[in-house]
């Protein structure tokens, strides 16, 4: 067994709850038998270390070393099988699936009415779940049924099924067409981010038409429009096209309150959509609706009702943080903001072995966001290393790219100008490397190399020509993505009028809504 499956039996043994441990010793103790076994002793033995070690396990003798692997593999798998007996683990798909199985082995004994019985009352259960795969699957299996259970119905139920099955194969073809879409989509979004050029916008929008499946909206099913919109989402947010993000993100969530039984069976989905509607929203700079959405999702999120497992709790939780971090981006409130690092830092730490580096990361530069705006500029170099050391990191290359040039601009904010060479040199090479180097970039790192040939009094003519300079790729369809991770304009203007970048943003925004 390698090293990483070693790592995920202590993960999974580490992440039961008292009472799912409960009910696992109660499950293997049905048996007397087990109540000594070894592969009960490991569990015992993981349970209460607090590290794998398995030159303990062996030293323990609780197992020899040519056994540990199998010990290791059974005690996985009984694990699992309490956890699916455990009820809070017993979801709609869980419970269509036993029922299938029931009827199965019903089958298997020749009690056929028994078996059809079962699975009519299973496809009921998966068509208002808009569970189609597995619905599929049941009328299948009635129809292998059905042709050996002889009736004088059967002429009008081979019909029945026939049509059935017809139209049941024929919105899983869409949604698995729509879903393989979203899913190429999305995975363009987590590698480059948004498109830099007309080549990629052309691109992506060809690709997006090629393999949109023709449609009728009337006759497409909750988890069909799911996966059409989501698919819309994605294409809007590479392209940049923010208010068809929160059009498509609207669209997304509304369709769960619309059907309200789905978010307790799709809890993961509604949370996705969430989040991206308060992206859009935030992206848009409309603070009180993003404020009547997020105050919507966290009274849905926090309701007795919502599903409360490892996974949907940890979503919650990014999700909650990010955009209570992107509330004081919209109106300049950082320092207000800064209250919330050591509170997410903290609570960061039961989540450490469900977070992915990726989304950790995201968090190191909403943290910096938050000091670089409140003027502490050390503060957010520190959280900026955290990304540019990581070499091993696989996220999003425009964060990658933006994580530099704000480090850059940071290390001058600080004074830290003794090797901003070095910095400007590995920035520049960084940013050539990862084809990301565009003309708001360009002038950036041109401007910080100058600065050293500028005299003090001729700085805020400096800062004023490159403010003319950057302004005029503000509005533009593909240069404006830097000022997305980095408000460059807003801070040019503070260096200009000796304020606060903070106050700036405040003022922008209270004036635009005023």
């Amino acid at each position: 067994m390698t090293k990483d499956q070693k790592d995920n039996l202590f993960s999974l043994v580490k992440s039961l709850t008292k009472s799912e441990k409960r009910q696992f010793k109660l499950y293997v103790g049905r048996l007397g038998v087990n109540s000594d076994s070894k592969f009960l002793n490991l569990f015992n033995v993981l349970d209460k270390a607090k590290t794998y070690n398995e030159a303990a396990i062996l030293k323990s003798g609780i197992v020899k070393k040519q056994q540990l692997a199998n010990v290791k593999a059974h005690l996985y798998k009984q694990i699992l099988i309490s956890l699916k007996l455990n009820p809070s683990h017993q979801d709609v798909r869980l419970q269509i699936r036993e029922q299938l199985d029931f009827a199965s082995i019903l089958y298997h004994k020749g009690l056929y009415k028994q078996s059809l019985k079962i699975l009519d009352k299973a496809k009921e259960l998966a068509i208002i779940n808009e569970e189609k795969n597995a619905a599929f699957e049941i009328v299948e299996l009635e129809k292998v049924i059905e042709s050996q259970y002889i009736t004088r119905s059967i002429s009008t139920r081979a019909d029945e099924l026939a049509i059935q099955a017809k139209e049941l194969s024929a919105l899983n073809v869409i949604a698995s067409k729509l879903s393989n879409l979203s899913l190429q989509l999305y995975s363009t979004i987590l590698k480059t981010g948004y498109v830099k050029n007309e080549e990629e916008a052309e691109m992506i929008t060809n690709y997006f038409n090629q393999r949109l499946p023709k449609l009728n909206i009337e006759k497409l099913g909750f988890r069909e429009k799911l996966w059409l919109y989501k698919a819309q989402l994605w294409q809007s947010f590479l392209l940049q096209d923010f208010l068809n993000c929160y059009k498509y993100a609207l669209k997304w969530v509304d369709l769960f309150y619309q059907n309200p039984s789905m978010i307790s069976v799709n809890p993961v989905f509604f949370l996705k959509g969430n989040n991206y509607l308060l992206e859009a929203l935030f992206f848009i700079n409309n603070k009180p609706k993003f404020e009547e959405k997020f105050l919507e999702f966290q009274t849905t999120v926090s309701g007795s009702d919502f599903p409360k497992d490892e996974n949907v709790a940890t979503l919650v939780f990014l999700y909650k943080n990010f955009h209570s971090i992107n509330k004081h981006f919209i109106d300049g409130s950082f320092e207000e903001g800064l209250s919330l690092i050591p509170i997410i830092e903290k609570d960061l730490i039961p989540f450490r072995d469900k977070i992915d580096p990726h989304h950790k990361m995201i968090f190191y530069y909403k943290f910096a966001s938050l000091e670089f705006g409140a003027g502490n500029n050390k503060a957010c170099i520190k959280y900026l290393d955290k990304i540019i050391s990581n070499k091993s990191l696989s996220m999003r290359e425009d964060l990658l790219c933006f994580s530099r040039v704000l480090n850059l601009v940071a290390h001058y904010e600080a004074g830290l100008d003794y090797h901003l060479e070095t910095l400007l040199r590995s920035t520049y090479k960084f940013l050539i490397k990862m084809n990301d180097l565009h003309e708001v970039q360009k002038e950036m790192i041109k401007f910080i190399r100058g600065l050293q040939d500028i005299y003090p009094h001729d700085l805020k003519n400096a800062f004023r020509d490159l403010y003319k300079t950057l302004k005029t790729f503000e509005e533009h369809p593909y240069e404006r993505r830097a000022f997305l991770y980095l408000d460059i304009i807003s801070w040019l203007e503070s260096k200009i009028e000796n304020k606060p970048v903070g106050e700036i943003i405040r003022t922008k925004y209270l004036t635009k809504n005023t």
